[in-house]
């Protein structure tokens, strides 16, 4: 098994300092140096509206000032990351879901008012707001992880496990959202029976066979640390591979590749700074870094 070395890591650190925006810098100095969580927090403040939701480009794919939903589920993941989410931060974003969500509980990836923004052509181009399970999952499952109550979460609850129950193929978004829901919905036997009945379309929408180069999700995009619900799906050696991959795969310059589509160089350096500290955290959690580089609180 190799291990990244000082120079990778010191390559990687260069890059954020050069190229991340403030937010992601300091993410990167709680991960990896012993930051405090605070800096975090004020920087991910910035971005967030009166309406409770985020939105100003913290999703670096739409730049415009108002919220949106997936902007709002960035928000939840980073604060996720520092600790527990405090209780004003997840009401107001409760808040702000219940008054974006569809007749059936879930929410889009975007509200209409993205049309009249600076946005990715994808964003711009959308005509369906129907509720989208990968981003509804994703947020029920940090509120249920962070005992967040509302009836706006319990009703996005019912809707992911009715789309769940009836769900006969998947894609690489939406298994990770469900894998965020399966895991910390408080129905443990419902939810363990799912993840058997899901396994395998969820396995087969994984590129388990590294690749350099496209929007590919890996086994590691999935099972991002060894304790996750969906590390099962892959054996030693599939994760070993993906594992020497993303060693494989960081540039010279220490950054790693969006492996998005590109349509603005700011919008694509920021997905690098986010990419970045996405690979060095799953390189870390198996067990790839240099060992006595500084760990923050493991994955709860």
């Amino acid at each position: 098994m190799t291990v990244v070395t000082w120079d990778s890591y010191r390559a990687a650190d260069h890059f954020i300092m050069r190229s991340a925006r403030l937010i992601d810098r300091h993410r990167f100095a709680f991960h990896f140096q012993s930051g405090s969580p605070e800096p975090v927090r004020a920087a991910l403040a910035a971005h967030r509206n009166l309406d409770g939701g985020y939105g100003n480009s913290l999703d670096p794919d739409l730049r415009g000032h108002g919220s949106q939903p997936v902007a709002t589920e960035i928000a939840l993941r980073h604060l996720d990351e520092l600790g527990t989410i405090p209780e004003d931060l997840g009401q107001g974003i409760c808040r702000f879901l219940s008054r974006s969500a569809n007749d059936d509980g879930g929410v889009p990836a975007v509200l209409p008012s993205v049309r009249y923004t600076e946005a990715a052509p994808w964003y711009l181009k959308t005509t369906d707001f129907s509720s989208r399970l990968d981003v509804t999952a994703m947020i029920a499952g940090l509120l249920h992880k962070n005992h967040i109550t509302h009836p706006w979460r319990d009703q996005a609850t019912a809707y992911c496990w009715t789309r769940i129950n009836a769900l006969h193929w998947t894609d690489p978004h939406e298994a990770i959202g469900i894998c965020t829901f399966l895991r910390h919905v408080p129905d443990r036997p419902r939810a363990m029976a799912a993840m058997s009945r899901l396994s395998t379309m969820m396995r087969a929408v994984i590129d388990v066979h590294p690749r350099a180069t496209g929007h590919v999700h890996t086994p590691l995009d999935l099972a991002c640390h060894p304790h996750h619900i969906a590390r099962p799906l892959f054996t030693e050696d599939e994760i070993a591979r993906n594992l020497d991959a993303f060693e494989e795969q960081q540039r010279p310059d220490g950054g790693w590749d969006a492996c998005w589509d590109h349509w603005d160089t700011a919008a694509t350096l920021e997905r690098e700074g986010m990419r970045t500290i996405q690979r060095l955290r799953v390189l870390r959690a198996y067990g790839r870094l240099v060992p006595d580089l500084p760990r923050p609180p493991r994955f709860r």
